[in-house]
């Protein structure tokens, strides 16, 4: 292969209760990549659309990824990455994470799929220790692995992937304020009381457990977190409003997405997740704030190849 164009979705990581553990891919939202074969090796960044980005490999998330994978599997050639910017960083869906999780999937591609899904996983972690300080696989393995993923283990790395109840849909507002991540993990506690420990495995547990049995219930019972979101709320604007408002409508359950500010929710079947999306956008749209709206299915491939050349 010496051409490959791709789509790397975006991606709701911690799920609530799930933090740094738990991540999903979104279907209608995302990055697109091409990653061309040359003949001067070494990466280079031809082209950045739909956001202001670094284009030196050695500091975009793509680019470290890349060098990496080349450094690892050296070839005779070189490659070039164009990446078109679906929707905007620092929104709390994973930007770095799709750049940095279709970059490992499409030089691997140009590599003749040398690399397994938890390697390209490994290497797509880089890219997101290069621009957010930390080496987190959550919105990196549901990009690439799709659907719902549990990172069980970082040492030695282990994903597991979850079913997806067909019906699952994820409404969710991206309202136009800035949460840096850092200042999102600073408001975390230091420590946590045994007992809400204790309350927040069961959740995890509990959602997991309602995924693979297609158990609506138990997965609206479990969309509950009270050691994270309670710490982060007051960043995102009329979070407490929007999720009320959301439930109120027949969402399932509603939380922060990644360190935010979006917001989103799971909801059952198109019907109730149009009600929900209207619901919210409604709620919102006199608060003098800018704001998107994404209504999804949850994209159970992950990456996906849109064309290619021999």
């Amino acid at each position: 292969m010496n051409y490959i164009k791709i789509f790397s979705p975006a991606t709701v990581a911690n799920v609530s209760c799930g933090f740094d553990a738990l991540g999903l891919a979104l279907e209608t939202v995302g990055d697109t990549m091409t990653f061309t074969k040359t003949a001067i090796k070494g990466v280079k960044i031809t082209q950045i659309t739909g956001a202001d980005l670094p284009s030196d490999p050695q500091v975009n998330a793509a680019g470290v990824v890349a060098l990496a994978m080349l450094e690892k599997h050296p070839v005779d050639f070189g490659i070039d990455i164009t990446i078109h910017k679906g929707y905007t960083p620092g929104s709390g869906l994973g930007s770095s994470a799709a750049s940095a999780a279709g970059a490992a999937f499409g030089v691997n591609q140009l590599l003749g799929n040398s690399f397994s899904p938890l390697e390209l996983t490994q290497f797509a972690m880089l890219g997101e220790e290069a621009t957010c300080g930390t080496p987190i696989a959550d919105n990196v393995s549901a990009a690439i692995y799709g659907g719902f993923t549990l990172v069980r283990s970082y040492e030695p790395l282990s994903i597991v992937k979850i079913p997806v109840p067909a019906d699952l849909r994820v409404v969710a507002i991206h309202p136009q304020v800035e949460v840096k991540t850092k200042d999102a993990r600073d408001v975390l506690p230091k420590e946590v009381p045994l007992k809400d420990a204790v309350t927040q495995w069961a959740n995890v547990g509990g959602l997991i457990s309602g995924l693979h049995t297609n158990d609506y219930q138990l997965i609206a019972d479990s969309l509950t977190d009270i050691i994270v979101e309670p710490a982060r709320k007051h960043l995102i604007p009329h979070f407490d409003e929007v999720k009320q408002q959301a439930i109120k409508a027949g969402a399932l359950g509603a939380g922060i997405s990644g360190s935010g500010p979006t917001i989103f929710t799971l909801c059952r079947g198109d019907e109730t997740a149009e009600n929900v999306y209207k619901t919210i956008h409604n709620t919102y749209q006199d608060k003098q704030i800018d704001f998107n709206m994404i209504l999804s299915k949850i994209n159970t491939e992950g990456i996906k190849i849109l064309s290619y050349k021999l």
